[in-house]
């Protein structure tokens, strides 16, 4: 079955209105039908089986057969701090990250950032990361948003990892591995997880011992020096094994 992302406000009892750009699609390169049945995904946790009444210029109007809580989100709140790559690895990210169960997203400025986008540039990144990511729960069927926030300097992101109940950074010259953290935890529940990884340079040691001051494990990801985009999905995927529901 084909899934939509529909917008909660245009939901008016049995009755929603799918607009751009999924009304254009289902129209033009779909060419669905009234009657047809499709699948809604609202961002917001739900999702609802609807039939196609009508077919218009304004959008495409359904009614809605069934709602239930979606069960795809993992149980696990994970944020994940990332230095400020180039533009397209960040796109990149978006994607892939949406499709791990991300829960929010923090970019941040590093001392050794070589991106370092303007206010106007941001914005417009910002709008294109959302417009990613909505795209992605629709392929990946996640029933939430990736929440997507402004840029913060590294210590403001760094005050952020407060109130979670594990606070890693991943760093290429740590050899302590990720195991030997968990095991330290005994059988503490862990249901929040806020993840730091550096830039395309790496993080200097002044900004490791300021994250380590601040409460956070420093952590490594193996004898191998991985890219800063690689090193982000191995991390988010080993904190998706271990405490939320990947494998």
């Amino acid at each position: 079955m084909r899934y939509f992302y529909i917008q909660p406000q245009t939901i008016q009892g049995k009755k929603a209105l799918i607009t751009e750009p999924d009304a254009g699609h289902i129209r033009k390169v779909l060419r669905l039908k009234p009657d047809d049945s499709i699948g809604l995904l609202d961002g917001e946790g739900f999702e609802y089986l609807a039939r196609i009444e009508e077919i218009s210029n304004h959008g495409i109007h359904v009614l809605i057969e069934n709602q239930f809580p979606c069960t795809t989100e993992s149980p696990l709140s994970l944020t994940l701090a990332q230095g400020f790559l180039k533009e397209s690895k960040m796109d990149d990210l978006v994607r892939q990250l949406t499709e791990l169960g991300v829960n929010r997203w923090l970019p941040f400025m590093a001392e050794r950032s070589i991106s370092r986008p303007d206010e106007k540039q941001l914005t417009r990144r910002m709008e294109r990361w959302r417009t990613i990511s909505s795209q992605a729960i629709k392929q990946c069927h996640r029933g939430r948003f990736m929440d997507i926030e402004r840029a913060l300097s590294f210590q403001d992101m760094v005050l952020s990892a407060k109130n979670h109940d594990l606070a890693l950074l991943f760093w290429e010259e740590e050899t302590r591995p990720l195991r030997e953290i968990q095991a330290s935890f005994g059988a503490h529940p862990i249901a929040s997880v806020f993840i730091v990884i550096g830039p395309e340079g790496g993080l200097t040691q002044e900004e490791v011992g300021h994250a380590k001051a601040a409460g956070f494990h420093i952590a490594g990801l193996g004898p191998r020096i991985l890219k800063a985009e690689t090193a982000t999905l191995a991390a988010c995927s080993l904190i998706q094994h271990l405490f939320g529901d990947l494998g």
